[in-house]
């Protein structure tokens, strides 16, 4: 592997969640998970939440995980450092507590970390995605990385399957649906649109599938957190929609298919050695 290969490279269980056709699902699945958190969401709304430029907060979101995923290593350490810049700056009110804390704090990046990785992982694997328990365990430890570039102790984050659901079963005590949280899965459901794309475009359909589906597979315990409606039958017609997704993203064009930083790294790996 060299530097051109990024920070994981092309062999990685890495490469293959973060470029499989459902990955938009699973990242608004992330966030949908992420809301959760009652300090993480009291912090996102204390510097301006969705509500201000919600489309521009999403974009720089995903160009951070395909810019550490896919970007060359120096470019990928840039970004990180950028972004620890940011939260090293910025404060938040606890609520309940009134207690001042930093954005950086590591249990709060932790949150961030596991809901991103459990729901990367676990939505490719669902949509069929060819990843056995051997490498969902290589995956997670390949993501200790990224934990520790944004400030996570490396001994904290979890290292197998078996350690992230420990993890969630460890934290789900402190989780609630706050009114911030309420804020956010509203205008992450139904973000602003202009009204000729809504009108003219498949955007407002388009969105409103892949967030009724990234809520679906939601864990079943995130799902009663948000009184969502469920039947015996959820889960598998979730399972079925995310796989005909993924056959159908799949068989796109390679030109279709995922970000430009993916079909870049793609380009960078199977170019000769100078």
């Amino acid at each position: 592997m060299t530097a051109d290969d990024g920070l994981f490279g092309p062999a990685s269980v890495t490469w293959a969640v973060h470029a499989d056709p459902v990955f938009p699902v699973a990242g608004v699945r992330a966030l949908l998970l992420q809301a959760l958190h009652p300090m993480t969401m009291a912090a996102v709304a204390q510097h301006g939440g969705f509500d201000e430029d919600f489309w521009g907060r999403l974009e720089r979101t995903v160009r951070y995980v395909n810019t550490t995923t896919f970007a060359p290593a120096d470019e990928a350490r840039r970004t990180v450092a950028r972004v620890r810049g940011v939260h090293r700056r910025l404060r938040g009110t606890d609520p309940e507590t009134g207690r001042t804390f930093r954005l950086d704090e590591p249990e709060l990046l932790l949150w961030v970390h596991c809901c991103q990785i459990e729901s990367y992982l676990g939505t490719a694997r669902r949509a069929g995605a060819p990843i056995d328990a051997a490498s969902a365990d290589r995956y997670v430890a390949e993501q200790v990385l990224a934990a520790e570039l944004i400030g996570i102790p490396g001994a904290m984050a979890p290292t197998t399957v078996a350690g992230l659901r420990d993890y969630f079963q460890d934290v789900r005590p402190v989780l609630r649906v706050s009114d911030d949280a309420r804020r956010a899965v509203r205008q992450l459901v139904v973000p602003p649109m202009a009204s000729w794309v809504r009108l003219l475009t498949p955007a407002w359909p388009a969105w409103l599938t892949l967030a009724g589906l990234a809520a679906a597979l939601l864990p079943r315990w995130a799902r009663r957190m948000y009184r969502l409606p469920g039947l015996p039958t959820t889960d598998p017609a979730a399972t079925a929609a995310l796989r005909a997704l993924r056959v159908g993203a799949s068989a796109l064009p390679e030109r279709f298919s995922g970000p430009p930083e993916v079909r870049a790294a793609r380009a960078r790996s199977a170019a000769p050695a100078a």
